[in-house]
């Protein structure tokens, strides 16, 4: 009888002489003879091998855009690899008490449904780009597996990969939580996320009822609006322009904005986007229920295409410089190409329509600086000025801050936001106590000091851009009169010397 040391030796060698002749098949075969023998091998498998094989990939196309089907499966999976998955991955969720439960790369788990019996495998690649970099890069590919006997095949397609999509998407939506995305500068995915966690609401806006009431009619229309939007022909999108000083709640009303609809927000910094093809890469991988903001579009490019022009470095240094850190430096300094037209077609060209149901924001401080093609209705379709604090939103921020609905104080308050300029900021700055003893009576108190000193100082500074101009205007007259007596001086001269010569000529 063979002993357990000499079989092992045995099986080693055997492994050993397959391995070397799996090598040198490689080395000296033809890569066409070798696809040809793979098919054939396969086709000959396929014909005693009784199970069919579905792949599902994460990314569907070369704009790298998630698959939907990817994720409802993952959803879908998430309640079976918590009881039958080996190996999990586990994260947290903000405002759960228990752990997300996943299952982990290259993990099979099992299903049932109607009696048969299917298995899911994630599984996971990575493969080197084929392009020059000091920094090699890896593109990481992602897939599910399903696995089934074919005698299942017109029931599996049929039935089952539509249960599992609709289960997957109905656990999504139960287990949903808005997110605040970002768009990445660094390699690899195009967004960054956290979870989404800002509390305000129109309730709490600081703002006109009636203009409040409209904004929030104006969405729920538009979140209702899907068949509309295909009967008129036009992409399932609104664009929404907030303009006004800062510390108006520009940035609050689009976070009020979000907790209405459940969207999630997609904060694009258009400084980071290479050119307009990364622009609409980044459009592309955005889902629906979301809102692109750009914030201070004023500031974040210049959209007219003229930029300052960079001094060249001297060729000698760039020579000396390490080639590498010459190669990063190059790439760091790489201004935006993104023109105002890439933007356009971003807002509202065929792009647009690759996705539904999102809104995009626009803020500005200063709206007359903004390229009127930007914000025209048909991409800009409601305009919503937040201007200074006007007696009704400050009642709301009374009430939120300090649970009055009046007070004795009001009509002095009311009287003074009608003839001061203070923006909502400000207002609740001094509605919010600075400490336990502090009450309502001196937290209106010090706003009634607060808008009477902003009162006073708006007095002063009238004044003084009166002074300036007054003493503007006052030099423009004095030069003018110079101007004036200069050259009727420069005609008597000339007039002069005419009649000197005159009498020169008679003599």
């Amino acid at each position: 009888m063979m002993k357990m040391g000499e079989m092992w030796t045995q099986l080693g060698s055997v492994m050993a002489s397959m391995m070397f002749a799996y090598a040198m098949f490689k080395q000296f075969f033809p890569d066409d003879l070798g696809n040809i023998l793979d098919k054939y091998t396969k086709k000959l498998v396929g014909y005693v091998y009784p199970y069919i094989q579905i792949s599902f990939d994460e990314y569907t196309n070369e704009f790298h855009k998630r698959s939907e089907v990817y994720a409802s499966i993952q959803s879908y999976l998430s309640t079976k690899s918590s009881t039958r998955a080996k190996r999990l991955k586990a994260h947290d969720v903000k405002g759960s008490t228990a752990l997300v439960l996943g299952m982990d790369d290259n993990e099979e788990v099992t299903d049932e449904f109607q009696g048969i019996k299917l298995w899911w495998a994630s599984m996971k690649s990575a493969s080197k780009k084929t392009s020059f970099s000091f920094y090699p890069e890896y593109d990481e590919r992602k897939h599910y597996k399903l696995t089934f006997h074919r005698r299942h095949r017109d029931l599996v397609m049929g039935s089952y990969l539509d249960h599992v999509r609709q289960e997957g998407k109905a656990i999504a939506v139960s287990n949903r939580q808005r997110k605040l995305y970002i768009n990445n500068t660094e390699k690899g995915a195009k967004w960054s996320h956290v979870v989404f966690e800002h509390p305000a609401t129109f309730e709490t806006l600081a703002m006109e009822p009636k203009e409040k009431q409209s904004i929030i009619n104006d969405l729920l229309k538009f979140s209702k609006g899907k068949d509309y939007y295909k009967k008129i022909g036009k992409a399932w999108k609104r664009g929404y322009l907030l303009y006004g000083p800062p510390g108006t709640g520009k940035s609050t009303m689009i976070s009020a904005m979000s907790n209405l609809m459940n969207y999630d927000v997609y904060d694009l910094e258009l400084t980071s986007v290479k050119d307009n093809t990364e622009l609409r890469k980044l459009l592309i991988d955005i889902t629906g229920k979301a809102i692109i903001v750009i914030e201070d579009i004023d500031c974040s490019l210049d959209l007219t295409g003229q930029r300052k022009k960079k001094k060249e470095k001297d060729e000698e240094d760039n020579e000396e410089k390490d080639p590498v850190k010459k190669k990063m430096e190059k790439e760091e300094s790489q201004p935006s190409k993104v023109t105002l037209s890439g933007l356009l077609n971003f807002i509202d060209g065929i792009w647009s329509a690759c996705g539904g149901e999102r809104l995009i924001v626009f803020t500005t401080n200063y709206v007359e600086k903004l390229d009127p093609a930007l914000i025209r209705r048909g991409r800009m379709d409601k305009h919503i000025e937040l201007s200074y604090c006007c007696y009704e939103a400050f009642k709301v921020l009374a009430r939120n801050y300090l649970d009055l609905e009046s007070h004795e104080l009001f009509e002095t308050i009311e009287r003074l936001l009608g003839e001061t300029n203070m923006t909502p900021a400000d207002v609740a700055e001094n509605l919010m106590p600075n400490s336990v003893t502090e009450d309502a009576d001196s937290c209106l108190k010090n706003l009634i000091e607060a808008i009477e000193t902003a009162k006073e100082e708006a007095r002063k500074k009238a004044e003084e851009e009166e002074a300036s101009r007054e003493a503007e205007e006052e030099a423009k007259l004095k030069a003018e009169k110079e101007e004036k007596e200069k050259e009727q001086s420069a005609k008597d001269e000339v007039k002069c010397n005419g009649t000197s010569a005159k009498e020169g000529d008679v003599k």
